[in-house]
């Protein structure tokens, strides 16, 4: 070989070095082989909120109107029948996301009475607003045992649950786990009441405090121990308290004082604001922002701080979230809200949330899917693709380098060693680049405008087919070395051949 010939292969290497340094330097390296195992979520972890006002039927947050005017509040709610737990669509739909945690709760369960008798049920005795039939507690059931979803739910606790001296009784709640264990089904998780933070304007008597909760949390405790000892107790199901005062006045820290510990689970809500329907005035254009996207890390560090120190230890559930409380707003139903849905599930198993559980499946604006047709939204999609490429082993995919680049990264699932990533671009003009040091099958979620109520996956508009058939999923293939990640994009990536220890 001549002295020429090295030279010149010397400075092809030089150049293929020094190109390699400025990429690297440029972009974000994804190296799935050395990612370490950081924690891992329940096999249940993406899980879902049927409310109870959907199982009786009843008032619930009125969708929007296409326009997407501000609901008043004479039309903030309107009247909506039972949900159609038969429906084949929605049966196919929620098992797609299965196994799941369906939690049936919501404020309106907090006054409803169970009518544990055959028939329709008659208007609700005093003390309670809404009355659930032994025919649609059974359809719950059903659809939980055909989607393989796990029943999670909280019970009444309102004026007509009480004696004379006004202290809580367990007859209504036994009722209802008996008629389920007549049903072969049980009930896995419970609260005691929906969002005790909110008493004043969630049913419970007048004049309702800490110490009334604690002394009833301890005969709730010691009653689901005795009649449902497989049944975990979740508690306090807190909401408010992160970003403003809690409008009852009451607090999580006296709740937990007074209730005097005893749970299985430290279960907590969070919504990044309230919806224009309750009185918000969010600007869309803000909800991609990290300050927006980093209130979910601000309510979870506000949560486990009081579980640090009257409940150390306990797992922690988000038993109900969204992106604004009282239904939703205008563009939770599009594709927008899909960076927020993601990125919370990314961020909540990063830091040790064992379940999350979305408000709603089909209900109002919020819903998975939409409550007339059960046509999959956005939000839909994202899930799915989670569902399916996300396992339970969570993964530190080291820190973007760049704002605007959000990374999440857990096992592939039924893949030993294999890795996927999420990838989201929350920029709207400027594209964010990835350095890969592996080929990786792709799935780029983006949409024609941000607020459009379609997705396209690689190009392609998801849709379900015939007979309610999903579409198939098809990746593009993406060779190691330099990935683009187009503004305003969602990228799962499948690294099967990582070779990652820590997923085998």
């Amino acid at each position: 070989m001549s002295r020429r010939f090295w030279s010149t292969a010397r400075a092809v290497v030089l150049l293929v070095v020094a190109t390699w340094s400025s990429t690297c330097a440029d972009s974000t390296i994804v190296a799935p082989a050395s990612m370490k195992a950081i924690g891992t979520v329940d096999a249940r972890f993406q899980s879902y909120n049927i409310e109870m006002v959907e199982i009786t039927g009843g008032r619930f947050w009125k969708p929007y109107p296409q326009t997407g005017r501000a609901l008043g509040d004479q039309d903030r709610y309107s009247y909506r029948p039972p949900i159609d737990l038969q429906n084949q669509r929605l049966r196919v739909l929620a098992a797609a996301l299965s196994p799941a945690y369906m939690r049936v709760s919501g404020t309106g369960a907090n006054t409803t009475y169970f009518f544990d008798s055959d028939g329709p049920a008659p208007a609700p005795p005093p003390g309670f607003n809404s009355a659930l039939t032994r025919m649609q507690w059974r359809g719950v059931v059903d659809f939980a045992k055909a989607v393989d979803a796990r029943i999670v739910t909280s019970f009444a606790i309102s004026p007509g649950t009480r004696n004379a001296e006004g202290t809580w009784t367990p007859e209504q709640a036994g009722r209802l786990l008996a008629y389920t264990r007549t049903l072969g089904g049980s009930i896995a998780a419970a609260e005691y009441m929906n969002e005790p933070t909110l008493a004043a304007t969630g049913g419970a008597p007048t004049g309702y405090d800490a110490k009334a909760y604690g002394r009833d949390f301890r005969i709730f405790r010691a009653f689901l121990k005795q009649a449902s000892p497989g049944t975990k107790i979740l508690g306090p199901g807190s909401i408010g308290e992160a970003t403003s005062a809690s409008v009852s006045g009451l607090r999580t820290a006296d709740l937990l004082a007074a209730g005097g510990g005893g749970i299985d689970v430290f279960s907590y809500h969070h919504y990044a604001t309230v919806s224009r329907r309750c009185g918000g005035r969010d600007n869309p254009d803000e909800v991609l922002s990290e300050e927006w996207l980093s209130r979910t890390d601000r309510t979870l560090s506000f949560y486990r701080t009081l579980r640090d120190g009257f409940e150390p230890g306990k797992p922690v559930w988000l038993t109900e979230t969204a992106n604004a409380a009282c239904g939703g707003n205008p563009w939770d139903a599009t594709f927008l809200d899909t960076f927020r849905y993601l990125d919370q599930l990314g961020r909540l198993a990063k830091s040790g949330v064992e379940v999350v559980m979305h408000n709603t499946l089909a209900a109002s604006d919020y819903g998975l899917l939409d409550e007339k047709d059960f046509e999959p939204r956005p939000n839909y999609w994202g899930a799915l693709l989670w569902h399916r490429l996300m396992g339970r082993t969570v993964l530190d995919p080291g820190t973007p380098i760049v704002p605007g680049l959000h990374l999440y990264a857990h096992c592939l699932p039924d893949n030993p060693g294999g890795v996927a990533v999420l990838a989201l671009n929350t920029s709207r003009q400027t594209a964010q680049v990835l350095t890969l040091s592996t080929a990786a099958e792709s799935y780029v979620l983006q949409a024609p405008h941000l607020q459009s109520q379609t997705v396209q996956l690689n190009g392609r508009t998801l849709a379900l087919g015939p007979d309610n058939e999903l579409p198939a999923f098809t990746a593009a293939s993406t060779p190691a070395g330099v990935l683009t990640l187009r503004p305003a994009s969602i990228t799962f990536l499948a690294m099967p051949a990582a070779a990652n220890h820590a997923c085998r």
